[in-house]
């Protein structure tokens, strides 16, 4: 197993950050339109994401960079926000690689 998957272990070891990647499966079923960024092109902001996890910004940063670092979403920055979307690729990437250390 890579490094970067080990990364990736880490980051969805977390149930927050684990429903933050399952919210953003499917952005319109779990978040409200926005104005600035089509919630599925785009991205969800992370002020969304943060009021849906129930927390304060700058903890829900945390758990966004978590998962950033990891790979796992892809962070868009337009004017002060920060849209979040999933990175299929590497999401798929993982799930193989847990496959087969199993």
């Amino acid at each position: 197993m890579k490094a970067s998957d080990l990364d990736g272990l880490k980051a969805i070891a977390n149930p927050k950050r684990l429903a933050i990647l399952g919210w953003l499966k499917d952005p319109r079923a779990h978040f409200p339109e926005q104005r600035d960024g089509d919630l599925v092109k785009d991205g969800v902001c992370g002020v969304f994401i943060a009021d849906k996890l129930g927390v304060s910004q700058p903890t829900a940063h945390v758990h966004l960079a978590t998962l950033t670092r990891a790979g796992l979403l892809t962070a868009k920055k337009t004017r002060q926000w920060i849209f979040y979307k999933r990175n299929e690729t590497r999401i798929a990437a993982l799930k193989k690689a847990i496959g087969g250390e199993l």
